[in-house]
């Protein structure tokens, strides 16, 4: 990894986040200059339901077909990741994060984007840092930076997904994945 977070990355919370709002949480960066940093959480459903939220998309969206909850900061909008289905082509309305992957904006009529991602996800706000802020919390080692794969984005199911990005990034962070609350258990 470089010194510097950038989009693409995952950011997989450290046990000692404790059971906070980014407790045992996976975040897919999205964006990160020096302006500051946003990402959405990949790992956290959302109670409300997506065919309420935006009518017409749920049918787009990759299994399991629910809104995800991407974060604190400004619940009320919806953020859209979407991988390409033919990587050679950018459809209108769509933005590219890094490789096949960008965000797709929800203004963009379904019927332009039926048939033009192989994977699609809606997140129901994000999760933002202040300039120097993310960079301040990996120097404290709040979170752990690692590769991201596309089952760590479009997985089936969310559940575990914290450990399982751990487990295979091998030593400490590995062994971290064992971690239980009941501070007997470890």
């Amino acid at each position: 990894m470089t010194n510097r977070p950038r989009a693409g990355e995952l950011l997989v919370a450290d046990v000692g986040m404790g059971g906070g709002y980014f407790g045992q949480s996976v975040v897919l960066l999205l964006d990160c200059d020096g302006s500051g940093a946003l990402g959405v959480v990949l790992n956290r459903i959302a109670d409300a339901d997506l065919d309420d939220v935006l009518p017409g998309w749920s049918e787009l969206t990759s299994a399991p077909q629910v809104l995800f909850e991407g974060g604190p900061v400004s619940q009320n909008g919806a953020v859209c990741l979407a991988k390409l289905a033919n990587p050679t082509e950018d459809p209108p309305g769509w933005r590219r994060i890094h490789d096949d992957l960008g965000l797709l904006h929800l203004d963009t009529p379904t019927e332009i984007a039926r048939g033009a991602y192989a994977d699609l996800r809606i997140f129901a706000g994000y999760a933002g840092w202040e300039a120097g802020q993310l960079e301040g919390e990996l120097l404290r080692g709040d979170w752990h930076r690692v590769r991201r794969l596309d089952e760590d984005v479009f997985c089936l199911s969310t559940e575990g997904l914290w450990r399982r990005v751990l487990r295979r990034q091998g030593f400490d962070l590995a062994l971290m994945s064992t971690w239980s609350e009941d501070p007997e258990a470890n």
